[in-house]
């Protein structure tokens, strides 16, 4: 395979292709994304276009007055504006980074997509500034109600990991990604049992927003534990709409009569009420490892939670696993990857119904996979080579990998070696830091867990005792 370009196959996806295409259309800096797409945060008033660019806040005076200003910001419309002048945008590094590079960014696949490439025209020919513009593609996060403590997640999305700083403080990292004091200000995340102005405007955009949608996403927080998510259920059940795919992200590890709540609800929108819902699971590894990611997660449970939705529920749906490639990932990386092949086999007959993503993480900066040496760039590059050997074809259309599955991880580890040259000394530290107190704190081990990094762990030691 060759290393410097994206994947060869004999055939070609139309995933792919499309954004091959829409490479071509764009230009040097535009992406459509930054106008038909919202990930917004309600609990602390922030929202950005897709999850590359920092977050920033929203007006919390516009929207009394206009609740599309939750998408259109001021800051959004700068942006966009640059974009259109052919200026990149700071924000939006990781794409320039990829591109800088020869492979396809992610504003070249989000722009390749029907719901964005349909209105490329209208944007290429706009002034960026303009106020009512309404996204085909929302995500929102409606409080950070969560069970789990997932290793690189914060207390801005979880409130288990709020819990647990309140009692116990911040870990003795240098950058204070798990300080309460990080978020004061306009961090601070409203609780759900306090008036949050950022969901009331939500509600009073909704009926405008919903006609039109053509991708709605909730995440959390865990959205399996949130009353919001049920109101969008109701009103899907009582509004069907056939041209909406419906999303949510779940941990798959709440408790039992709120996971059967949720695969009721489920069944009913999949009677044939929208065009297609999407289950996606936050997996990050397998078994043990997995767990000590996602702390607070049975890994066999939510294992046989995704069977058993994937078998109860047989029409308008699919399931796609979000693997958070962290710098824990790598060493059962293959071995999710092997175990997503055999539901593709169990489940996958008609169409595809078993899909995965591999975003990389780019914060906190101790559990990039930049920190890591030379050695875990290449162990994925076996594994990249691996997948390239078991690719879908013609007549095995469901059972194998995708060119753009293949493509993304080859872009991960571009994207893990391009620093290579910087020094990570103050990231290591912080890795031995935080996991030390990890493991005190939730009572875990992380040599027991993670043998094969022992080298690793000491080399982060020592730069944790020479800082």
């Amino acid at each position: 395979m060759n290393k410097s370009n994206e994947v060869a196959t004999d055939v070609k996806s139309k995933f792919l292709g499309d954004a091959e295409f829409m490479k071509d259309k764009l230009g040097p800096a535009l992406c459509l994304a930054k106008w038909k797409q919202v990930s917004l945060h309600l609990p602390t008033g922030l929202n950005n276009s897709c999850y590359h660019p920092p977050l920033h806040a929203i007006n919390p005076v516009e929207i009394k007055f206009d609740p599309s200003a939750l998408h259109n910001t001021a800051h959004k419309k700068a942006q966009r504006q640059l974009m259109l002048t052919g200026e990149r945008p700071a924000e939006c590094s990781y794409c320039w980074n990829m591109e800088d590079q020869g492979k396809l960014s992610d504003r070249h696949y989000r722009s390749g997509e029907p719901w964005a490439a349909v209105d490329f025209e209208q944007i290429k020919n706009s002034t960026g500034a303009e106020d009512d513009i309404i996204p085909s593609y929302v995500e929102v996060n409606f409080n950070n109600a969560c069970n789990l403590k997932c290793s690189y997640c914060s207390p801005q999305f979880s409130s288990s990991w709020h819990d647990e700083a309140q009692r116990m403080g911040p870990y003795a990292t240098i950058t204070p990604h798990n300080s309460l004091d990080h978020f004061a200000g306009n961090r601070r995340i409203i609780p759900a049992r306090e008036h949050n102005p950022y969901v009331e405007a939500f509600w009073a955009w909704w009926p405008r927003l919903y006609p039109t949608l053509e991708h709605f996403r909730m995440t959390g927080g865990e959205p399996l534990m949130d009353k919001n998510t049920y109101r969008v259920f109701n009103h899907v059940i009582e509004n069907p709409s056939k041209k909406l795919h419906l999303n949510v992200t779940s941990n798959f590890s709440v408790k039992q009569s709120l996971f059967d709540r949720y695969l009721t609800a489920v069944q009913t929108i999949c009677d044939g009420r929208i065009e297609h819902f999407m289950q996606y699971v936050s997996l990050d590894g397998w078994g043990a490892q997995a767990e000590y990611m996602r702390h607070g997660m049975n890994f066999d449970l939510v294992w046989s939670r995704v069977d058993q939705y994937l078998t109860d529920i047989p029409s308008y749906n699919s399931l796609t696993f979000i693997i958070t490639m962290n710098n824990l990932s790598v060493s059962s990386l293959q071995q999710l990857l092997e175990g997503i092949l055999e539901l593709r086999r169990k489940h996958s007959t008609t169409y595809q119904r078993v899909w995965f993503d591999t975003p990389v993480l780019r914060q906190p900066a101790w559990q990039s996979l930049q920190t890591l040496p030379e050695s875990y760039a290449q162990r994925l590059e076996s594994v990249r080579d691996w997948m390239s050997q078991h690719l879908t074809t013609d007549t095995n259309p469901y059972h194998g990998f995708k060119d753009y599955e293949v493509a993304r991880l080859d872009r991960d580890i571009a994207w893990m070696r391009s620093a290579q040259t910087q020094d990570h000394s103050v990231a290591r530290a912080d890795f031995y830091r935080f996991f030390s107190e990890h493991d005190r704190r939730r009572d875990t081990d992380f040599l027991r867990t993670f043998p094969e990094m022992r080298a690793w762990w000491a080399e982060c030691e020592s730069h944790a005792r020479n800082a």
